[in-house]
């Protein structure tokens, strides 16, 4: 654990923020006293369940037909 007083901390920050998201704590100081600690953010998992939607997607048979060519017109600017 590394201690560093406040004007260090405002100096070196994007440093520290570097090291505490790498796991490491910092205890920032006023007048040699601890007032606040630097640590990394834990993020929450998520858990994924396979064929969670299944049932609840459908894709059309003609997905991936050709568009009709005034739509395709629109798009392309003509």
């Amino acid at each position: 654990m590394q201690t560093v007083n406040i004007h260090e901390a405002k100096t070196h920050f994007s440093r520290l923020v570097d090291a505490a998201a790498n796991g490491e704590e910092i205890l920032i100081a006023k007048a040699g006293v601890p007032t606040a600690r630097l640590v990394s953010v834990e993020r929450p998992k998520v858990a994924r369940r396979f064929g969670g939607l299944k049932g609840k997607i459908r894709i059309a048979d003609d997905f991936d037909a050709p568009l009709p060519e005034d739509v395709l017109a629109e798009f392309e600017g003509r």
